[in-house]
């Protein structure tokens, strides 16, 4: 946890070189404040993982420079903090405030990001609901789409296919059961799904050669020694290809098989 604080802190070096001169008077001290060195004391709270009594400071900084540079970062902060504390609905809601409060702020595509990753923190297994699963995937995208140059687009990126073999996992999970069940048409469309929306997955493969299982299963034959012969093409070396090479070849022997694969590429 501490590691991917530091790692999310590192990626957004929050500046405060305002150069404004905006003060306020302690009313307890009756001394000039001014906001850049109250980020900086509350920031050392921050740092000391301090996070409430940083929370606390962040808010006064908004309290007093409502339009300073310094209090947009607070704002950032105190959002951060609902992150680190995995009140993730609560980050989501401020850091959607800040968009709509500051809509060409220099540091929105780092924003965007977070509420990316509140709904890719809260993925579920792949055996539950996939609510998360969509949210984060949408949110990723909407990086992606809106700052493509950003250094969180390639996080994003990467991000995504994780999401999406999460997803995959689900698909696979419910298909298995449906195969095992000889509910093959069901299953079939479980394993096209991966094979068709997450072919950048691990389990494409695996989705192959269970298709080939289920065309051998329902007599359809000609499919199966074309999925088959799809899977080999594409994955020469994979385990599930010569799981499903024995299979088809007790069809009418291996000879047959080399054939169709032949006829099914040159044709």
């Amino acid at each position: 946890m501490i590691k991917k604080i530091i790692c999310l802190m590192l990626l957004f070096c929050i500046s405060c070189t305002n150069s404004n001169n905006n003060k306020n008077i302690d009313k307890e001290t009756n001394l000039f404040v001014e906001p850049e060195s109250l980020y900086r004391l509350a920031k050392i709270s921050f740092d000391e993982k301090n996070f409430e009594q940083a929370r606390i400071q962040f808010l006064e900084i908004n309290r007093l420079f409502p339009l300073s540079n310094e209090a947009i970062q607070s704002e950032i902060m105190i959002a951060f903090i609902d992150y680190i504390n995995m009140d993730y609905n609560n980050a989501i809601l401020n850091y959607k405030r800040i968009i709509n409060k500051y809509p060409s702020h220099k540091d929105l595509d780092y924003v965007y990001y977070m509420i990316a990753m509140c709904n890719y923190e809260q993925l579920q297994n792949e055996s539950l609901d996939g609510y998360f699963n969509n949210l984060a995937l949408t949110s990723f995208n909407q990086v992606i789409k809106r700052f493509p140059e950003s250094k969180y687009a390639k996080d994003s990126r990467q991000k995504i296919i994780l999401v999406q073999s999460n997803i995959a996992a689900k698909h696979m999970e419910i298909g298995r059961f449906y195969l095992n069940n000889k509910k093959y048409i069901a299953a079939l469309n479980r394993f096209k799904v991966v094979v068709d929306e997450f072919s950048i997955t691990k389990f494409t493969p695996e989705a192959l050669h269970r298709m080939v299982e289920a065309y051998y299963e329902m007599g359809m034959y000609e499919e199966s020694y074309n999925t088959a012969a799809l899977l080999g093409y594409n994955y020469p070396e994979s385990k599930w290809y010569k799981y499903s090479y024995n299979l088809v070849t007790q069809i009418d022997g291996e000879e047959t098989f080399l054939k169709k694969i032949r006829n099914f590429f040159d044709g």
